[in-house]
């Protein structure tokens, strides 16, 4: 706070790729704001749809009988495209209290069958589930639990890619383990890739020891990585999805939770025996839904899931050449729209604001990047970016860094 304080930077406009600040700076915006502007910026037709749903019913809630028509709509689209058949969908407000909520769904599932011994969620390093309570225990990302405690003392941590962890853990606590979470590509903790082989052994040990799998699709869901979700890339079964942001191209917040017909069956094959006490003020709100309805219908209309598979290796090319630019340790590109530039450690431990200067210098450069998790550099464009706007997001970047080197080293 005290960095920022009276050096905001006002974002008044966007349109496709580009958002403009409120001195008329020009910027590409390489980050789609927080991951979530799929269909880019100035969709009118997504504001109309929400403004038109405001004229005849502008908000209600969602609890008991209550529903309202956008709300059962979106809840059906979202359902057909589901990694799992026969999903049903509970809403939030976004992907913090998705996560949150299909924690707690999935602990009240285990006490529904008679297992409240089972408990715990293993989630991975490096892994980021939102900033509740939930997510704030389950950060794989050091920083962000820092000062906190603990919240919630019944989690346990992996390393990101290793099944034999996984399994070793499972087989020592597996009676008390309730689910495991993880991302398809790990995103805010610095876009990393599975190993091959990772999500085909985890789906294994989490049948082999019944343990629910959860997939946080927050980012990687409605077209990131090139398919709806990413559990349909690497073929996870999940029992829950997680999912926001790409759910509205971030036009209105919402989040959701896909329930497989496991998760739901101790909560509708008994009337008031088993109740999934829990509900959020502003779950389902139609207008928001009507937003999200006429995202998809965008996402659809213009084939946008299949323009990220076909731009995901126009993505890496662009930015292959940093490899062996001043400062660059590593890029992490070719799986959906998605890249990480990471800046060399050393550098990093000589100057600790090393990667928050390089922001700067893109900014400046006209350019919206971001850094994660104190390393890398995030690129995840609004999927409309056009192979010339991707190609000068890696020149400004590749100057940026040279800039940055040169004051370095005087």
């Amino acid at each position: 706070m005290a960095v920022i304080k009276d050096d905001e930077v006002v974002i008044v406009r966007g349109q496709g790729a580009r958002v403009w600040d409120d001195q008329g700076r020009e910027y590409i915006d390489a980050k789609a704001a927080l991951w979530y502007a799929n269909v880019g910026h100035g969709r009118t037709e997504i504001a109309e749809a929400a403004a038109e749903q405001m004229r005849t019913l502008a908000g209600y809630e969602t609890f008991d009988r209550a529903a309202n028509r956008p709300a059962l709509e979106l809840a059906d689209r979202v359902a057909e495209l589901a990694p799992m058949e026969g999903a049903a969908v509970f809403f939030a407000s976004g992907g913090s209290d998705a996560v949150d909520t299909a924690s707690k769904l999935a602990l009240r599932y285990w006490n529904a069958v008679d297992r409240p011994e089972k408990h715990v969620i293993v989630h991975r390093a490096r892994s980021y589930h939102g900033m509740n309570a939930y997510g704030t225990s389950l950060a794989g990302i050091p920083a962000n639990a820092e000062g906190y405690g603990s919240l919630i003392a019944d989690v346990a941590t992996v390393a990101q890619d290793s099944t034999d962890e996984l399994e070793q853990l499972f087989r020592e606590s597996g009676e008390r383990i309730a689910a495991f979470i993880g991302e398809p590509v790990i995103g805010a903790g610095g876009i990393f890739h599975p190993v091959p082989g990772y999500w085909e052994r985890v789906q294994e040990l989490c049948t082999e020891y019944d343990v629910l799998l959860i997939a946080d699709e927050v980012i990687c869901g409605f077209g990131r990585l090139g398919t709806w979700f990413g559990s349909h890339r690497f073929g996870i079964r999940p029992d829950l999805v997680t999912c926001a942001k790409g759910i509205t191209s971030g036009y209105l917040p919402l989040g959701a939770v896909l329930a497989s017909p496991r998760i739901q069956e101790p909560f509708w094959s008994s009337p008031g025996e088993a109740v999934f006490r829990h509900g959020y003020t502003y779950s389902g709100h139609p207008a928001v839904c009507a937003a999200g309805l006429a995202n998809l219908d965008i996402i659809e209309r213009e084939g946008l899931v299949d323009r990220v598979a076909r731009m995901e290796s126009v993505l890496a090319d662009a930015v292959e050449p940093l490899r062996s630019a001043p400062l660059v340790s590593d890029i992490r590109a070719g799986i959906g729209l998605l890249a990480a530039i990471e800046i060399d450690a050393d550098a990093r431990a000589a100057e600790p604001g090393l990667v928050d200067r390089i922001v700067a210098e893109c900014r400046t450069l006209g350019v919206m990047t971001r850094g994660l998790a104190g390393h890398s550099l995030q690129l995840s464009p609004p999927f409309v970016i056009t192979e010339d706007e991707l190609a000068t997001v890696a020149s400004v970047i590749a100057d940026a860094l040279s800039r940055v080197s040169v004051r370095a080293s005087v």
